[in-house]
């Protein structure tokens, strides 16, 4: 029993050993030395750690040239170790107390980013199921993300890829529009169906959506009796998408 307890004291040493040790992980070191073990470590992918660096730059050097490169990168720290709420966070903090900085468009767009990937869950990334049928928030809150760093940086470097996620963005929410207007029709509400398929085209141009909106439209005008509108939307089909799959259902 003695030398049980003797090994238990040992024990319980050695763990207060290894907490005071962590406590002082970065005892001694510089602001250059910590972020460039935060560089170090985002690197080797190992960003659980590069999240404690950048924590502790930023807590122990709150002033001076790294506290914005402690703050940016822990933005990109949280994103990585996948803590997208943390990234948001930080993201909106940055932008809030640094809005004329040089790197801020770096920031909305690491914000965009996240939100962006928040349509990439582990379920929807390994199952084939379909984006559009989920939550849009995170995906509207990308593109308005988006937009605001294009509107606000047109010559920032990252512009161009947001300008493409955008297009993505936007083709996924008209198809969710889709979705909702298939679900009224199929419910027989066929006025909520005609006012959501006009939002899609009012809101939605250009998007591969508008066929199947203007053919939603014929179906509800003319359940609806409204066969003048019927016909005109029918006519604005057939003369913008004559080849398309929508046109041809009518034909027939």
């Amino acid at each position: 029993m003695n030398s049980f307890r003797c090994l238990l004291i040992v024990a319980i040493i050695l763990s207060l050993a290894g907490c005071s040790s962590n406590k002082d992980a970065y005892k001694g070191m510089s602001a250059t030395q910590i972020f460039a073990e935060a560089e170090k470590n985002m690197q080797k992918e190992n960003y659980g750690k590069a999240v404690k660096d950048f924590e502790a730059l930023e807590a122990r050097f709150p002033y001076g040239e790294y506290a914005d490169k402690a703050q940016l990168g822990l933005i990109n720290a949280y994103y990585k170790h996948n803590e997208p709420a943390l990234a948001l966070s930080a993201a909106d903090r940055f932008i809030r107390m640094n809005p004329h900085h040089p790197q801020s468009d770096y920031a909305y767009y690491l914000k965009g980013l996240v939100n962006y990937d928040q349509n990439y869950s582990f379920t929807f990334r390994y199952f084939p199921l379909d984006k559009s049928a989920r939550d849009p928030s995170s995906a509207e809150e990308a593109f308005e993300t988006f937009k605001e760093l294009i509107e606000r940086f047109p010559k920032s470097q990252y512009v161009p890829d947001a300008r493409q996620r955008m297009v993505f963005l936007r083709n996924m929410l008209a198809q969710h529009e889709l979705l909702v207007v298939e679900y009224y029709i199929k419910r027989g509400a066929f006025l909520s169906a005609a006012n959501r398929a006009n939002h899609i085209i009012k809101y939605f141009e250009q998007t591969p959506a508008i066929p199947k909106a203007l053919a939603a439209l014929v179906t509800s005008y003319r359940k609806l009796g409204m066969n003048k509108l019927a016909e005109d939307a029918l006519t604005t089909l057939k003369d913008n998408f004559p080849d398309s799959e929508e046109a041809k259902q009518f034909s027939n």
